[in-house]
């Protein structure tokens, strides 16, 4: 259901319309340059999701003493 979600805004745009925008990208970055893009917005996802796992397991461990202290 949240991929569905994610994707809701393509909903009005056509076949044509997304190939238009395929191509005006590969008009500015051109073909070498799209794959490092890929590889850089992947890394920056990744390092995104593990500052929050790693807050969320902070935020938890936090909870847990402050629960065996009381």
């Amino acid at each position: 259901m949240a991929i569905t979600n994610i994707f809701l805004f393509l909903g009005a745009l056509g076949g044509t319309e997304i190939l238009i925008i395929l191509f005006a990208i590969l008009l500015l970055f051109g073909a070498k340059r799209i794959p490092e893009l890929a590889r850089g917005m992947g890394r920056g996802i990744r390092e995104f999701k593990d500052a929050t796992k790693e807050i969320k397991s902070d935020i938890e461990n936090s909870v847990k003493d402050d629960k065996q202290t009381k």
